[in-house]
This record gives C-alpha cells, structure tokens and sequence, in this order.
C-alpha cells in the first residue's frame, strides 16, 4: 500500500507587500540574487538602508524555507 505524495504546506508569508513583491521579482528572476538587484528590480532608490532592509527581508523568507540562500548574500527560490 503506498501513500500518495504529499507536499508539506506553505509556509506562512509575512503579511506585509513588501514581500509579496520580493517574490514577484523572484518569480520572474531566470538566476540567483542579490539584495541590491532586488531593489533594483523593486525600483527602489540604491542607498545602503535600502539594501540592508531589503537583505533582512531575505534573510527571514530563507529561514521560513520560502527562499534559499545559495551562497553567502545569494538568494534564489528552492528548488522542488
């Protein structure tokens, strides 16, 4: 008797629009990313608040499994 394949839910994504647009960009990236081409893609001014606040959005989607980090300051989406 075999079980069906199951996917574990999604996790939970912060109820804020900043996030949901992190993952527009995401959806629509062909490579991995860094903060600064997230903001680029975001139309956000380049400064290093900016940069840094957006690296921390990233940071919290990587450890709800949301994205993955694939190299120190690299994110991409995971890979099923």
């Amino acid at each position: 008797m075999e079980l069906p394949d199951q996917q574990p839910p999604a996790p939970p994504l912060p109820d804020y629009p900043a996030y949901q647009q992190i993952l527009a960009v995401f959806a629509r990236a062909d490579a991995p990313l860094r903060a600064r081409q997230v903001c680029e893609a975001m139309d956000m001014e380049i400064a290093p608040n900016n940069i840094n606040n957006t690296r921390l959005k990233l940071k919290r989607l990587t450890e709800r499994g949301i994205l993955a980090e694939t190299e120190p300051g690299l994110f991409t989406q995971p890979r099923p």
